[in-house]
């Protein structure tokens, strides 16, 4: 299948971040938490496509909305009651957004808000943070192949919890700064989460110079009924960036916040900013969103913290107890596995590929870089096979080299 993809598709599919060497599974379908190959092979699935799918596959009352919403038509020319009533589900989880606009993916979603900050502030410069990752548009990809020296130029990059080192790296450039963006909890960063005095930091910073601040929770909506901002010291940024878990499995994406920052998209008002797209808002993702969001209530989250903290910590505890180069980290239900440097792998392998090759064998999907999220379905059997399998694949690393 890799084979027959890669004469259509570069590198054998549409996304970057799922290839793996020597080529990645191809999936049929997906129940729960498991997921079957084309080859018949069933694996239990920890990246629930990279964070999105909070209720794993096929859940029944996601299954039922979409179902019910096609019967009705998948498409209109026109705005629905569906998309308000997601709008307004969002808006009650999240109060700093006043008002939301919806995007077809969390690159659009960062794309529209860094636009919105530079229009409300007359300003071009944007900072990001190292590690981050905020979609695939040109500026948070700035200094990368393709993107134009002009553009990189636009970009400061900020050194992550050092308030002293943004400091730095923004003097003589605080007029030109239009907002700083952040993710509450770094995904590609490594599962890492900001400090409520780091993120206050960053409030007093950008009220001060008279910047935005842009929270990012594409991957951190799902730490909490409210959001990272709602866990981790109520900061409230100016906008907020979502996706994955909004669309319920289907493409969707949303950016919002202030009212006089997102009445720039009123198309009432002349010169408002322009904000198109033919699948923005659409009336299917929408009513898989709301569904899955619905059926976030306070206990399932905290069930889903639960069986988060079960995993990390049982990790630990198996890594200190086989004394194994490696360590586990995250928040919620979002973890990471991070072999270490000593780890000696298959030739041709790193440590990282070898563990995310090994555990496909085992019947683990996990992402090629050691990340995974607990969803609904797991259980705590789930869980405890998974810290097995790891335990025993690093194993095999700290102690034999595979030629």
């Amino acid at each position: 299948m890799f084979e027959r993809a890669t004469a259509s598709l570069p590198g054998g599919s549409t996304r970057t971040t799922i290839f793996s060497a020597p080529y990645p599974p191809y999936m049929a379908r997906g129940e729960g938490i498991r997921t079957w190959d084309l080859d018949g092979n069933e694996y239990r699935d920890f990246l629930g496509n990279y964070t999105s799918l909070i209720l794993g596959h096929a859940h029944p009352e996601v299954v039922a909305a979409v179902t019910a919403q096609v019967q009705r038509g998948s498409a209109f020319a026109a705005p629905t009651e569906i998309e308000i009533e997601l709008a307004e589900e969002i808006r009650a989880r999240l109060p700093s957004i006043e008002r939301i606009r919806f995007t077809n993916s969390g690159t659009e979603a960062t794309m529209f808000a860094i636009r919105a900050a530079r229009a409300f502030s007359g300003r071009s410069l944007l900072a990001k943070f190292e590690g981050a990752y905020h979609g695939t548009h040109d500026t948070v990809l700035a200094w990368s192949p393709g993107v134009p020296e002009a553009t990189s130029g636009l970009v400061i990059e900020l050194p992550w919890a050092d308030p002293e080192g943004v400091e730095r790296a923004i003097a003589g450039r605080e007029r030109e700064l239009a907002a700083i963006i952040i993710e509450p909890v770094q995904g590609a960063g490594g599962v890492r989460a900001a400090t409520p005095d780091f993120l206050r930091f960053l409030r007093e910073l950008t009220d001060r110079i008279g910047a935005l601040l842009i929270f990012d929770e594409v991957i951190a909506f799902r730490v909490g009924p409210n959001g990272a901002q709602g866990r981790l010291g109520g900061v409230r940024p100016d906008l907020t960036t979502l996706g994955k878990i909004i669309g319920g499995g289907y493409p969707s994406g949303g950016f919002g916040g202030r009212v006089e920052v997102m009445d720039q998209f009123d198309a009432r008002r002349a010169g408002a900013l322009v904000h198109g797209g033919t699948f923005n808002g659409n009336p299917v993702a929408a009513a898989a969103g709301l569904a899955t969001l619905r059926h976030l209530t306070a206990a399932r989250y905290a069930d889903l913290e639960r069986l988060g903290d079960r995993l990390r910590d049982g990790l630990t505890a198996a890594l200190e107890r086989d004394g194994l180069d490696a360590r586990a980290g995250g928040i919620a239900s979002i973890f990471q596995v991070f072999p270490g440097s000593s780890l000696v792998a298959p030739e041709g392998l790193t440590p990282q590929s070898a563990l995310f090759l090994g555990l496909l064998l085992d019947g683990f999907h996990l992402a090629p870089r050691g990340m995974g999220a607990v969803s609904t379905p797991t259980t705590e059997a789930d869980v405890d096979d998974l810290v097995a399998a790891v335990a025993r694949r690093l194993g095999s690393m700290q102690t034999v080299a595979v030629a």
